[in-house]
């Protein structure tokens, strides 16, 4: 039987056959209490909601069941031979067929960054798998300044040997926007990112994602998702913004809260894109609202 802190690997295959992977958190003491789907950004992985995840599966007044997804190309599930692949809706379709040979139909999501737009694809394809949702840091616009950031961090990294120079690149690199992570939080962030092989540290992360970055013309504006976003209006959502995000602005999350007056929002204070799940609090703040959000 799983101890209390830990969680079993979970493989499947997808439509077009590549094995994909998946971590399962916990069971929920109530049958009728939604699991929680967490959906990472662009080059991260299930890594990334590590600690979350053991919160909201063992720690929180009511645990859930918490099911984390490597996208292909990412973490410990296959690499695509086209990466054309690499897509939002590709890869919720990927997300629906986990879903599916686990035998979950509704479930509450939670989506950084990329995450997020898959969550918007969901909406659009499959509504009635969302129960609840929560957005880190990514809404209907997306600005193109914080996505020439992105692209510009994947594609001129150095080669690096240990995890300290990593840290020490991530304070060079990040510190001024994620001031209140303590070294501990930025060597949790970066340990979540690389994958260590006998030369050094590799992204973990097909490199031919990048390519996905190469075609956008970001001198303009990225095409707006408000459709997509309004679509989650009728259930409970709640959008978690950075202060020092430069993809989602604070004018973007004030139209959002414009259009959808009960979505319930959390500003980060002394981090950037995207905030660390499980510091500031958050993991409480997650849990009371998938507890308020029960149906």
């Amino acid at each position: 039987m799983a101890g209390r802190r830990d969680f079993t690997g979970f493989d499947y295959l997808s439509r077009d056959g590549l094995r994909l992977a998946a971590r399962i958190y916990g069971t929920a003491a109530n049958p009728e209490t939604m699991p929680v789907v967490c959906l990472p950004g662009l080059t991260r992985n299930a890594r990334d909601f590590h600690e979350l995840a053991l919160y909201l599966a063992y720690e929180a007044a009511e645990p859930r069941k918490v099911v984390v997804f490597d996208y292909r190309g990412r973490g410990r599930s296959q690499y695509d031979p086209n990466w054309q692949n690499y897509n939002v809706v590709v890869e919720a379709g990927d997300i629906m067929e986990g879903l599916a040979a686990l035998g979950i139909e509704r479930a509450a999501f939670i989506g950084t960054s990329r995450g997020g737009l898959i969550v918007f694809v969901l909406a659009a394809t499959k509504p009635g798998l969302l129960g609840a949702v929560v957005l880190n840091d990514i809404g209907p616009v997306i600005e193109s300044a914080g996505l020439a950031q992105i692209r510009d961090y994947l594609t001129e990294q150095p080669r690096l040997a240990i995890f300290r120079e990593a840290v020490a690149l991530q304070k060079q690199i990040n510190g001024a926007g994620f001031s209140a992570l303590s070294d501990d939080d930025l060597e949790r962030y970066v340990r979540a990112f690389y994958r260590e092989e006998v030369d050094g540290l590799v992204a973990d992360f097909d490199p031919a994602l990048i390519n996905t970055l190469a075609g956008l013309n970001l001198d303009a504006p990225m095409p707006a998702l408000w459709p997509q976003f309004t679509d989650l209006a009728s259930i409970p959502l709640l959008a978690i913004r950075g202060e020092n995000s430069s993809l989602l602005s604070r004018e973007t999350l004030g139209e959002m809260q414009r259009r959808v007056p009960a979505m319930q929002t959390i500003t980060v204070a002394g981090q950037a894109h995207a905030p660390l799940l499980e510091t500031a609090g958050l993991p409480q703040k997650i849990a009371a609202f998938l507890d308020q959000a029960r149906h």
